[in-house]
C-alpha cells in the first residue's frame, strides 16, 4: 500500500482521501488539484490495487484501516480530514473505530454506515470468484458506466472511458481481495453515532449505488452532520464533480480546526 502526497507544504490539518472500488487514488486527483492551499493533501492506495495485489492478509477492511493508518502515520500524520468515497468511506469508518485519534473530521461520500445485505453480499463473493476463475477483470468492467450518472454518461463519455481504463489497469486478484473485504464488513452506525468530531456527508443527486436515503441516514446518525447533494452527479461525484466535492471537503477542514 502506498501513500501518495499531492501536497506536503501547510499548516492546517493535513487531508486523507479514500478511493472507491475498484479504483485507486486518482479517483481523487482533481479533487486534490481543488483543495485550498494551507493544508497538506494526500490520498493512499488501498489493499488489491495496482502494485499491491500480492501477499494480502485475509479480506477485511479492517486490515485495510489497520495500513492506512500506518502508512499516514509513517509520513507524520497525527490528525486528519479523512475522505472515503464508496469503499474509501467504509474504511474510513474503520479508520475512526479502530484508530479514532487519526481522525479529527470526516467526509463520507457516495457511501454508507450499513453492513451489505444478504443478496449483495452473495454478489460480491461471485464476483471475487470469478476475478480470481478468469484471471481478468470482466465481471467489473461494467462498472465504469453504472458507477456514473445519467448526466455524466450523455453529456461526459469522456469520463466514461477513464473510468473504463483506470479499471482494467486493476488486478484481479485485488478485485477479487476488495469485495470479500467488503462484504466481511459490520455495519458501523454506531461507530459514526459516537464520533464528536465534525462530518460531511456528500452523495450525488443521480447515485444509485448508495442514493440520497443512504446519504439521509449517514446524517441521521451523525451529531451536526452537513448534508451535500451534489447536481448531475452519480456515484463517482469525485470524478464527474470534484469543484463539488472539494469545496465540501475544504469547508470541514476549515471546521476540524
Amino acid at each position: 500500500m502506498s501513500l501518495h502526497t499531492y501536497r506536503a507544504e501547510g499548516d492546517g490539518l493535513p487531508v486523507v482521501l479514500l478511493h472507491g472500488f475498484p479504483l485507486d487514488h486518482r479517483m481523487w486527483d482533481d479533487v486534490a488539484r481543488l483543495l485550498p492551499p494551507g493544508h497538506p493533501v494526500h490520498a493512499v492506495d488501498l489493499p488489491g490495487t495496482p502494485g499491491h495485489a500480492t501477499d494480502l492478509p485475509v479480506p477485511s477492511l479492517e486490515a485495510s484501516a489497520d495500513l492506512v493508518a500506518e502508512v499516514v502515520r509513517a509520513a507524520g500524520v497525527t490528525s486528519a480530514v479523512v475522505a472515503g468515497l464508496s469503499m474509501g468511506g467504509y474504511v474510513a469508518l474503520a479508520l475512526l473505530e479502530r484508530h479514532p485519534e487519526l481522525v479529527a473530521g470526516l467526509a463520507l461520500v457516495d457511501t454508507k454506515s450499513t453492513a451489505d445485505a444478504p443478496d449483495a453480499r452473495a454478489n460480491r463473493l461471485r464476483i471475487a470468484d470469478e476475478a480470481e476463475s478468469t484471471g481478468s477483470v470482466d465481471a467489473v468492467r461494467p462498472m465504469a458506466t453504472s458507477l456514473l450518472g445519467e448526466t455524466t454518461r450523455t453529456a461526459q463519455p469522456e469520463v466514461a472511458a477513464e473510468v473504463a481504463a483506470w479499471i482494467d489497469q486493476q488486478e484481479p486478484a485485488g478485485v477479487a481481495w476488495s469485495q470479500r473485504a467488503m462484504a466481511a464488513r459490520p455495519d458501523r452506525t454506531d461507530v459514526l453515532r459516537a464520533f464528536a468530531g465534525p462530518v460531511v456527508v456528500v452523495v450525488g443527486d443521480e447515485d444509485t449505488v448508495t442514493p440520497v436515503a443512504a446519504a439521509e441516514h449517514l446524517v441521521a446518525n451523525a451529531d451536526g452532520a452537513r448534508l451535500v447533494v451534489v447536481p448531475q452527479s452519480g456515484h463517482l461525484s469525485s470524478v464527474e464533480q470534484p469543484a463539488a466535492v472539494a469545496s465540501a471537503i475544504a469547508e470541514l477542514a476549515q471546521a476540524a480546526g
